[in-house]
């Protein structure tokens, strides 16, 4: 299993792959459905994601010093940023995320595809992630 530098670094690739915004656009949007089946009742106000204009629910689990998310939107583009972030942050120890310092934004180029909202919305997902790795929940 690759770490979160390498797994920034392969999806940088991948939206590197498309010159137009349009395409890596749409790129964003199939990672969303790609999304494993996100079970409804987990559609708290306790996992909803403060910052994003859509809503956006991620659900944390530590088991064995590992974090394991999953996560929704109810908007096609927000769902595969929450995509990203999963490949980013799922399956990690709690020192790695605790010890990420990356703007994971600029580093994929996303701030040239996706409006202020939306990033914003990205951060808060970042942003609780990091939370839960230092309180242990929510």
């Amino acid at each position: 299993m690759s770490n979160i530098k390498e797994a920034i670094e392969n999806i940088k690739d991948d939206l590197e792959f498309f010159d137009d915004e349009l395409d890596k656009y749409e790129f964003i949007i199939d990672l969303g459905k790609k999304l494993k089946p996100f079970n409804e009742s987990d559609q708290k106000d306790e996992y909803l994601v403060q910052g994003c204009t859509s809503q956006v629910w991620l659900v944390p689990t530590i088991n064995d010093n590992i974090l394991y998310l999953s996560g929704t939107s109810d908007a096609i583009i927000v769902k595969g940023l929450v995509h990203i972030i999963l490949e980013i942050f799922n399956e990690r120890t709690i020192q790695e995320i605790q010890e990420f310092d990356i703007n994971i934004l600029s580093e994929l180029g996303l701030t040239e595809i996706i409006t202020p909202n939306r990033q914003s919305g990205v951060q808060g997902m970042i942003k609780k992630i990091m939370e839960v790795s230092k309180n242990g929940n929510i």
